[in-house]
């Protein structure tokens, strides 16, 4: 398999956590390795507290580790660069500019907005069902729209790497199927690779092509998952789903 992310052997203790290196049991992250292919859409799940978020961080330069490393497209990664995007649990979308503004920020943070990535945000929006509301502010938008024009956001500089963290936490089951249906159709245009964590099983099992199950610092099992793209919501309702499901559902519980 081509690599694109790859963290190899990681380890990382936050201060005052670990004051030897041998101290492995108050790892938040213990001698981890984890490869992404480009194009791959792999979701890491697992109970709270786990690791999954500082792992995120790790493989997106937030966070350097104590032990190991990490490289994206064999370079290593010292800190975010132009080549991710983040999707965060929050929008944190700022509620002075416009929605369209909003997705332009991180061209406007390094140059004139040119009239072509103009386009791309209104096509952005088009495709995350925002037709009409490029020129409203965020407080005018329901949580889910505020969400799509964080993903908008994320997208505009069309990454290589895309980091999510329960993007859709906070969204009721409708908004949150038809995100994930949404965010599918572009990261496939767009060839993004993505690193998503979730704790729910069924949301990982739809939108991944793999799933990495996390306890205790370290990953405990991995799933491909050979369903049929384009993916449909009635994919749901399958055999093959579900079987997906229950196996992750047992991994989480320790019986793999």
């Amino acid at each position: 398999m081509k690599r694109f992310l790859d963290l190899n052997a990681v380890r990382y203790a936050y201060p005052g956590r670990s004051n030897a290196d041998l101290d492995v049991d108050k790892d938040v992250v213990h001698s981890l390795s984890l490869h992404i292919a480009p194009g791959d859409f792999h979701c890491l799940i697992g109970r709270s507290g786990c690791g999954k978020t500082t792992l995120l961080k790790l493989a997106a330069g937030l966070l350097q580790p104590q032990a190991g490393a990490v490289t994206l497209q064999e370079e290593p990664v010292t800190g975010p660069n132009p080549d991710m995007g983040f999707v965060l649990q929050t929008p944190t979308l700022l509620e002075w500019l416009t929605v369209r503004d909003n997705v332009l920020l991180p061209i406007t943070l390094h140059g004139k907005v040119q009239a072509a990535q103009h386009d791309k945000a209104n096509e952005l929006l088009d495709q995350l069902g925002l037709n009409g509301l490029h020129s409203r502010y965020p407080q005018q938008l329901s949580g889910g729209q505020q969400s799509r024009v964080a993903i908008a956001r994320a997208l505009i500089t069309a990454p290589p790497m895309l980091f999510m963290d329960e993007p859709f936490a906070s969204l009721d089951a409708i908004t949150r199927s038809e995100l994930q249906q949404d965010l599918l159709a572009l990261c496939q245009s767009q060839g993004t690779s993505v690193l998503f964590i979730t704790h729910d099983i069924a949301e990982a099992v739809y939108l991944a092509n793999h799933v990495s199950v996390m306890h205790a610092g370290t990953i405990c099992h991995q799933l491909a998952i050979h369903l049929p793209h384009p993916r449909q919501p009635a994919l749901r309702y399958t055999t093959d789903f579900n079987a997906c499901c229950a196996e992750l559902r047992q991994a989480m519980d320790g019986k793999l």
